[in-house]
This record gives C-alpha cells, sequence and structure tokens, in this order.
C-alpha cells in the first residue's frame, strides 16, 4: 500500500473497525491503513484500553493527541532535539542534509542516521509557513527599485547593423514614477550613467536604490555579506543614496522591479518601431510622462506621475551641485614591463610594484592606479587602442640609465673624459652593420673603475693599433698596457731614402734593409 497520510478524524474509524474484530491484513486490503501503520495503532489502542467493548471511545482529539505523542516517541527524529536551533540555522543557509550529517557526527557524536537528517530538511523545506510573504510597503522617496530588461533589436548607426538592446527601469517605491532608458550593454559605466541621469530626470535622489544582483553593481552575491562594486559604492557616497541588493534565490523578495520591466515590455515595446538608440529613448521618456505617468495604478490606485509631482518629488534628497565623474574601478595585475592593461591600452606603474595586483580607477580623461588606497600613479587615458603610456621615473634604474644614455650622450660624456676617447666612442657608433649603443655606454662606464686619464690613454692606444670595441679597451685597462708608450709611424717613411737620387732599382742591399 503506499504512504498515505492518514487523516485525524479516521484514527477513530480504523480504531472502531478493529473493536469490530477486523485483522490488520483486512484493513489494509481495505485500502484504509497499511499494516504496519495498523500494527503501530492497534498497539497503542491496546494499551490505551480503546479495543474494550466496554470502554467507551475517546473523541476524535484525544485519540489524534496519543497517536501523535507516541509516534514521536518512537520514531529517530528525537535525537535531533538537542540540534533543531543549529540544524534550522544550516538548512536556511542552503546547507545540505549530508554536510550537516557528517558535521554533527564529527562534532557531536550524533547517533541518528542520514535519513533522519534528510527527512527533517525535506520537512523544513516543505513548510507551508516558509513560503509565506508579505508585501512590501515604502514610505516617501524612501526608495527606489532599479534592474535591467532585454529589449528589441535595434539599429546602430556606428556598426551599420541591428544590435541587441537592454532596458534600463527605475521605479520609486512610492509613486511608481519611472525612468526608462534603452541601452546597448550592460556594463558598470552605463550602469552608472543609467542612475545619474534617472537622478536627473526625478530631480532627486532617493535614500534607498534596492537592485537584483546584476554583475555590473554586485561583484558577488551573498544572502548576509554582498559584495558591491567599488565604483557603484562610490556613487552611493556622493549621491547619498544606499545599495540595498536582493537576497539571492529568491525571486518573491525582487518586488515592484520586476513587474516595472514587464510593464514596460509588454506596453511600451509591442508595435513600436525604432529609427535608432536616440529614437527609442525619446519615445520612452514620452511614454513616461503620457500613457505610463498618467494611468490608474493597479496596486496604488493612484496615477503615478501625479503621485509624484504632489507629493514624492519635493521629498528626495537634492542632486549634487556638481555631478560626481563617472568611473570604472578595476583590479589589474602589474605586469614584468611595468606596465597595466586596460582596454587594449598599456599605462606604466612604478617599478617596485612589479607583479602585484593593484587597483585602476578609469574615469573619461584619466586612469589612476592605487596600492589599495593609496594613488601610484596617473595618466592621461588613451583614445588609441594598443597605445603605451609610459613615465620615466616609473622604469627601474638600469633602463633609465639605458634611455638616458643615448648616442648624443655618449658623444658629450667621452668629450669630458679626453680627444682620444672622444675619436673612438665615434669611430664605434659610427658602426653601419650593429647596433653598438650599449659597447659605447660600457666604454664610459670604465672611468668610474679605472679612472679617467687612463681610459683616455687605453683609448689613445686602441687607436694607435686601429683596434675598436669595449673587449679592447677592456682588455688594455686590465693588462696595464695603457701605461706602455705606442710610437705611431708609418714604414714606408723609412723608404724614401732608398729610391732618392738614383734610378728605381739602383741600389745596394744595405739600403734595402729597414731596421
Amino acid at each position: 500500500m503506499t504512504n498515505r497520510r492518514i487523516k485525524m478524524f479516521e484514527y477513530r474509524q480504523i480504531i472502531h473497525r478493529m473493536r469490530e474484530g477486523e485483522s490488520n491484513r483486512a484493513l489494509a486490503r481495505s485500502g484504509l491503513i497499511g499494516r504496519i501503520k495498523a500494527k503501530m495503532i492497534r498497539y497503542i489502542a491496546t494499551i490505551n484500553d480503546w479495543l474494550n467493548p466496554a470502554v467507551s471511545l475517546p473523541n476524535e482529539e484525544e485519540i489524534a493527541n496519543t497517536i501523535i505523542a507516541t509516534d514521536h516517541a518512537t520514531k529517530k527524529i528525537i535525537k535531533l532535539d538537542p540540534y533543531k536551533q543549529q540544524i534550522d540555522d544550516w538548512i536556511q543557509q542552503g546547507i545540505t542534509a549530508r554536510v550537516i550529517h557528517q558535521h554533527l557526527v564529527q562534532q557531536y557524536k550524533f547517533a541518528g542516521s542520514y535519513n533522519c537528517i534528510q527527512r527533517y530538511a525535506r520537512k523544513i523545506n516543505n513548510d507551508p509557513l516558509n513560503d509565506l510573504t508579505i508585501p512590501l510597503s515604502f514610505a516617501i522617496a524612501e526608495a527606489a527599485q532599479v534592474d535591467f530588461g532585454q529589449g528589441p533589436k535595434i539599429f546602430d548607426p556606428t556598426c551599420n547593423k541591428l544590435v541587441k538592446s537592454w532596458i534600463f527601469v527605475m521605479t520609486l517605491c512610492f509613486s511608481r514614477h519611472q525612468y526608462v532608458e534603452i541601452i546597448k550593454h550592460q556594463d558598470s559605466i552605463t550602469w552608472l550613467g543609467c542612475h545619474r541621469r534617472a537622478f536627473e530626470w526625478f530631480g532627486g535622489v532617493p535614500k534607498k536604490i534596492i537592485i537584483d544582483n546584476t554583475k555590473c553593481a554586485i561583484t558577488k552575491a551573498c544572502y548576509y555579506d554582498p559584495e558591491i562594486q567599488r565604483a557603484y559604492m562610490e556613487q552611493a557616497e556622493d549621491y547619498g543614496f544606499i545599495i540595498s541588493p536582493c537576497p539571492p534565490y529568491d525571486p518573491a523578495k525582487k518586488g515592484i522591479v520586476e513587474s516595472g520591466v514587464k510593464y514596460v515590455k509588454k506596453n511600451f515595446l509591442p508595435l513600436r518601431k525604432f529609427r535608432d538608440f536616440t529614437d527609442s529613448n525619446i519615445q520612452a521618456k514620452q511614454w513616461v510622462l503620457g500613457e505610463a505617468g498618467n494611468r490608474t495604478h493597479g496596486t496604488t490606485r493612484q496615477k503615478p506621475l501625479t503621485q509624484f509631482i504632489e507629493i514624492e518629488k519635493q521629498l528626495l534628497k537634492p542632486l549634487p551641485a556638481v555631478a560626481p565623474e563617472l568611473c570604472v574601478w578595476k583590479k589589474v595585475h602589474a605586469h614584468r614591463d611595468c606596465h597595466i592593461r586596460f582596454e587594449y591600452s598599456k599605462y606604466s606603474a612604478p617599478y617596485r610594484l612589479a607583479k602585484q595586483e593593484l587597483w585602476l580607477k578609469a574615469t573619461e580623461n584619466t586612469i589612476k592606479i592605487y596600492q589599495d588606497y593609496i594613488m601610484v600613479a596617473m595618466h592621461c587615458r588613451s583614445q588609441q587602442p594598443g597605445s603605451t603610456t609610459t613615465i620615466f621615473q616609473h622604469l627601474p634604474p638600469n633602463a633609465q640609465n639605458f634611455l638616458i644614455q643615448d648616442a648624443a650622450w655618449c658623444i658629450e660624456q667621452a668629450k669630458t673624459i679626453g680627444h682620444h676617447c672622444e675619436q673612438f666612442v665615434g669611430v664605434l657608433l659610427n658602426n653601419t652593420v650593429c647596433d653598438t649603443l650599449r659597447a659605447a655606454q660600457a666604454v664610459i662606464k670604465l672611468q668610474t673603475t679605472f679612472g679617467t686619464s687612463r681610459l683616455e690613454a687605453a683609448c689613445k692606444r686602441a687607436i694607435g693599433f686601429g683596434a675598436s670595441g669595449y673587449k679592447v679597451i677592456k682588455e688594455i685597462l686590465s693588462s696595464g698596457l695603457d701605461a706602455e708608450i705606442v710610437i705611431h709611424q708609418d714604414p714606408f717613411d723609412k723608404l724614401e731614402a732608398a729610391y732618392s737620387g738614383a734610378g728605381k732599382f739602383c741600389r745596394n742591399s744595405k739600403e734595402l734593409i729597414i731596421h
């Protein structure tokens, strides 16, 4: 027989039939109760003397209370009593029955089975009292609810094709007056921009903004500790409103927002044609101020626009004197080249922060880089993808030296050392096959080890032998050869006397010998 739930009034009928002599098997065949359950009821009836025909049957309430108390006493679920409060909290947090059972066994030496935990969790989850909701009510100018909804495909002249669109809806909770905007993206900068334009549309700011857990606002949804986007937190501080994320996976608590988006989709979009995004938003504003604003709202039974103008608008917080600048915060990584990447462009950061995680704040015109809360770099925002913006002081010392010490610098430094050093470095840099800038820099650097006069002498000796290169100078200085005097004389000068005053071949052997 199936595990049918027996109604309380049926217990009296079952006991009556038992008094009439009906067996457990006969009761089971009748479909009224199973044999196991019948055996348990017969036991309870026997110990309470209910099967005695001489004793009148108690009323239904007394029978029910006795059976329920006896039934609970025989079940293992009684073992949960010391832990029920803790188990209830765990179940509310979404922890599985398997994990709860393992924890109870390990920490409290729980003797019950996994099945009893599972049954209890199922009972809690199926409790109709857990599914009760209450209508949300808000004071004047207390809150607004925000959400995105998918819109139609609209022509975008920038790419000359139809693109997806999204509908941003902000609904004031008291008056139900709305701000509607059709947008191209669901990114953070668009989200912040829609908020600013919505506040300007209302002419003020509500105390609280209730949002769904959209990624452009909430980085990590959580029932108790949601993580909010840093840029959105900053905007909330600038405008003076509180961010109130809805509990995740609980659509009953989203409230007015879902109906607002649904209302826009069903009543504004159908049978309309939009030339582009500008045209769609002009039509949306006209519709909000016309049909949507002047309808009788199904819940409040008032006209949203009238309620807003006459009551709610005056109690909204005033807008800031200067609209806060829109920005995007993003975690970035400083690479080995001392640059971070953002939107296909590179920006330098101090070399001491290489290989670390940093924060980037991007506004319309600037890029600011932070280490925690300390700003370590600021750049003009590049408008050309693929570009690199570098501040010289951000590079490591060796890279700074290399960039400063160009060919002109090497020539100037060689002049201060001496004429021969200038000549040697000039010849070295005039190599038309290989880039010898690093060699020239190394030659100049040798003065710090060997001194200016020795470097000048070494260059003079190298020139005398027609040698070139950094290794030549280094070898001369290391071996001390710069101290030897080099007499540079063309060997063919000694042949001039042999050819004077005589025929070309009229000379003796002594005159041909060159010592």
